[in-house]
């Protein structure tokens, strides 16, 4: 599992740069980021190379953020690579909250997943390949 940061946003303007710009500061990188909206708020979620400063950061910065654990999954970059992952899971009846991916251009996606901490096992199980955190953090270095 990685840690994701989640960041909750009333859903005026100029918010989200407050984000970027308070993790820019903080020297901290991003390499996904996914938006929830309704009317009222937002939650954006994001996969960075230090999770936990960067809430911190935001934090400082008077926002309110969290890491959540989620699974990194990776698939190959090719028509049915998704499917063949979200049909494993539905065979297997394991629950997804939610979900967002990002591309490694030749390496392949990463599918990001919110899901019950037993599937790791029943993912591996399977043949689907689980990033570690220090993939991640390597990201920054490719």
């Amino acid at each position: 599992m990685i840690d994701q940061l989640s960041v909750f946003l009333p859903n005026k303007k100029g918010t989200l740069s407050s984000v970027a710009a308070a993790l820019s500061e903080a020297d901290i990188n991003m390499h996904a980021l996914a938006i929830a909206d309704t009317a009222e708020y937002g939650i954006v979620r994001i996969i960075c190379d230090t999770p936990r400063a960067a809430a911190q950061a935001l934090a400082d910065a008077g926002l309110r953020a969290t890491t959540t654990p989620v699974f990194a999954v990776r698939v190959p970059n090719t028509p049915g690579g998704l499917t063949q992952l979200l049909s494993f899971c539905e065979e297997k009846e394991l629950n997804i909250e939610y979900g967002y991916c990002f591309l490694l251009g030749d390496e392949g996606a990463i599918d990001v997943l919110k899901i019950d901490a037993a599937a790791e096992d029943v993912l591996r199980e399977g043949g689907f390949e689980m990033v570690s955190p220090e993939e991640i953090y390597q990201l920054d270095n490719a």
